[in-house]
């Protein structure tokens, strides 16, 4: 087992030093602050030996694709939960990296344990492995470290991503329905036009109405011709519509444009907004809580809140805190948070306790966005059945209404 010299002060102020076996400099840590003494250095002794086979190079693996969200909640979730119970860090990521199927996960969590064991911090063993672990992951872990709680803020971090794995849930369902729909109905009237007009068309041909039509069936069969002719180009309108997007995004000015249009869509842009600020206060409200410096807090938030019209308002507030303003002003300029949100942060700020009014605004937006979400099915399925009556109405008058025509001058011509 290793050993650690390390460097503490006792309650009288008096300095000490001393050395400890320990699997980790976390453990080492936690076992100098149960003998009452507050460690300032801990460093791995030189020539201690590790347990055999651990240097040992392993054979690396290719994996396609990466680590997703929810395999990594899961991970963080079952690390909190080992050091909840009191397990040392090393043994908990060797658990976890054994009962793991091979994947890209497995191996990065067997690296971060080779690091650990070889005398290396938890936070700085993640940091190497920054695909996977995020800054805010990293530097909450960091926090943990410093101040001893290390199991704590695993707990509030697998916490933040449950929820934050929640909502994500709830946003791609409230945008999967519609977009569903809304194919499922664009196929039903392209089927129509391309198979039951031209049918209508070539009637009018035979009967040679074709100059005499009505300006809506004269519409109506611009756009089936069209359609007709080009119908192999439906397919690739999405994926140009796609690739435009990520082309555009990749700019910084695009991709602000995209997230601005994104809070103005009808309906959705509501739900969005509402889950951009719940995860801004669920992200700033745990780094806080966890003890992360509020202007290097205010970076990961930036980083992380999944929109560029907030994220340009939490750079102006980090600007204005570094100059030692409030958070308040740069945030109702933005004009994108409601005044309630606005109220409650200055109310936080003034008392001291912004971190934990930060989480209730998270959980009342994450409630509202369950509900938004929930509605929006309601609230959809008129709206679509309404715009299909139109549609299908629209088609059958302009078709009809020459037929109409017609009979009636046969009528008269009897």
């Amino acid at each position: 087992m290793p050993k650690y010299i390390y460097e503490a002060a006792v309650r009288q102020g008096k300095q000490t030093r001393g050395e400890i076996e320990a699997e980790s400099s976390q453990e080492a840590t936690n076992q100098i602050k149960r003998m009452g003494l507050f460690p300032s250095s801990i460093k791995k002794k030189t020539g201690s030996q590790t347990a055999p086979g651990l240097t040992a190079a392993k054979t690396k693996k290719f994996y396609i694709g990466g680590v997703g969200s929810k395999q990594l909640t899961q991970f963080t979730v079952q690390l909190a939960t080992l050091q909840d119970a009191g397990l040392p860090l090393l043994r908990s990521l060797k658990i976890l990296a054994n009962q793991l199927k091979p994947c890209r996960l497995k191996d990065v969590v067997t690296d971060v344990s080779l690091d650990v064991e070889s005398g290396n911090s938890f936070s700085d063993s993640l940091s190497k492995h920054q695909r996977v672990f995020d800054r805010l992951f990293v530097n909450m872990v960091k926090a943990g470290e410093a101040g001893g709680v290390l199991d704590t803020v695993l707990v509030r971090l697998a916490t933040f991503m449950e929820k934050a794995q929640s909502l994500k849930r709830k946003i791609i369902g409230a945008v999967t329905y519609p977009a569903v729909v809304i194919v499922v109905a664009a196929l039903i009237l392209t089927v129509i036009m391309t198979n039951v007009v031209p049918q209508f068309s070539k009637i009018f041909e035979e009967l040679e109405v074709g100059r005499g039509l009505p300006p809506q069936t004269e519409l109506l069969m611009s756009i089936s011709t069209v359609l007709v002719n080009w119908w192999f180009l439906i397919p690739f309108i999405p994926v140009a519509i796609y690739f435009g997007a990520v082309a555009l995004g990749r700019n910084p000015k695009g991709r602000f444009f995209i997230d601005q249009m994104k809070l103005k869509i009808p309906l959705l842009g509501i739900i969005f907004r509402k889950a951009a600020i719940a995860r801004f206060a669920r992200t700033f409200g745990t780094l806080l809580n966890s003890g992360v410096p509020i202007l290097e807090a205010l970076i990961i938030v930036k980083n992380t809140v999944g929109n560029e019209v907030l994220a340009s308002a939490v750079q102006h507030v980090h600007d204005s805190i570094r100059e030692g303003e409030s958070i308040v002003s740069p945030l109702s300029e933005s004009k994108t948070f409601d005044l309630m949100v606005l109220n409650m942060i200055e109310v936080g700020e003034q008392s001291g306790e912004l971190d934990k009014m930060l989480h209730k605004i998270a959980d009342s937006y994450e409630s509202e966005v369950d509900a938004l979400v929930s509605s929006l099915t309601s609230i959809l399925e008129p709206i679509i059945i309404v715009f299909l009556g139109v549609a299908v109405g629209f088609i059958v008058i302009s078709l009809f209404s020459p037929l109409v025509v017609i009979m009636r001058e046969l009528g008269t011509a009897r």
